[in-house]
């Protein structure tokens, strides 16, 4: 296989990860103070945390590709993600015994990357806190993590900590227009939109989903993104919203609704997830509105825990008919 075949065959996630500090979409303070770290020869222990695809990984490996050449790259960086077993067995073998040598190709320290380290055992991190301060001489670390609150606090005190936020939709929008022209990709204004809006500012989902509807359709606008990863599309939730408001028979709302579940293959979570983002919109007095929050809530957390989707679409349609007839009882008093 020649190496424009490897290409061409890569995730675009991959192909377009940046290889240098300055093609990183966003996080410029953070890069401009990582860069300063550098250039002044002073790079801390580091800790990344933030939600998924919005950078971390591809900072650091942007880092250690510009600290050293693609020959010394092998010698000078140990990663190791969450599919490796990073139990206190690794830190005291694997990690140690790359962190107690130095290298004699060059005078810096080398990198250990622990990515996804929030999935680390409380013991394999209390053995790499010793680690990390003893060998500070040859190695620097970057921890990367989801969740900062699975990070002892003694590690967290021993690194310089960054927040990696959700990326902007403006931060977004250049990157993945630049990807769709660079791959002949005929993308919409609704499908950028609808990327945008099922990504939640997660550029790995952004590339992947755009990926994914153009091998499908060839063709990506709104229906066809949504239709893709399985969402409910905008015209399904009019419909469903539509029955909840103004169908006052029970039984026809429920087939119609059950119906449409099927036909389309949607699950009652999205359906939920959807609906409260629209309800806000539709003009009912606060009272009613909490009392339908109220409601819609219990029926997610219930979802989450196992219930009867049909049982879970009744409780639905029961509570939007409940605050009709509240409402109704209202303008009849007044």
């Amino acid at each position: 296989m020649t190496v424009g075949e490897v290409g061409k065959n890569l995730p675009w996630v991959e192909k377009y990860r940046p290889s240098k500090l300055e093609d990183l979409v966003s996080h410029d303070d953070i890069v401009k103070t990582i860069n300063q770290f550098m250039k002044e020869n002073q790079l801390p222990h580091l800790l990344f945390y933030g939600p998924p695809g919005t950078g971390k990984t591809s900072t650091i490996l942007a880092c250690a590709k510009q600290m050293y050449t693609p020959q010394q790259f092998n010698s000078m960086v140990l990663e190791l993600n969450a599919s490796d077993d990073r139990g206190i067995g690794i830190v005291r073998g694997q990690i140690l015994s790359f962190a107690s040598t130095r290298t004699i190709f060059k005078a810096g320290p080398k990198l250990i990357i622990l990515d996804e380290a929030d999935a680390m055992t409380n013991d394999a991190q209390n053995a790499l806190r010793r680690i990390i301060e003893k060998y500070t001489e040859n190695v620097r670390f970057c921890i990367i993590c989801n969740y900062l609150g699975k990070i002892i606090p003694a590690l967290q005190s021993r690194c310089t900590r960054f927040r990696f936020a959700p990326l902007h939709q403006n931060q977004i929008i250049p990157r993945l227009k630049d990807i769709a022209e660079k791959e002949k990709v005929t993308i919409t204004e609704d499908g950028v939109k609808a990327l945008l809006t099922l990504s939640g500012g997660d550029m790995r989902k952004v590339l992947n989903t755009l990926q994914s509807t153009w091998l499908a359709y060839k063709h990506v606008d709104e229906d066809n993104v949504y239709t893709c990863v399985g969402h409910p599309l905008r015209s399904d939730i009019n419909y469903i919203l539509n029955c909840l408001l103004n169908e006052n028979d029970f039984a026809v709302c429920f087939k119609q609704i059950q119906d449409l579940k099927i036909s389309k293959g949607l699950a009652l979570g999205d359906i939920l997830t959807e609906i409260h983002s629209i309800i806000h919109r539709v003009k009912f007095p606060p009272d009613v509105l909490i009392t339908l929050l109220v409601k819609m809530a219990d029926s997610e957390a219930r979802l989450a825990s196992g219930c009867n989707e049909r049982i879970e679409l009744a409780a639905l349609i029961s509570a939007f008919q409940l605050c009709k007839e509240k409402i109704n009882v209202n303008e009849l008093a007044c």
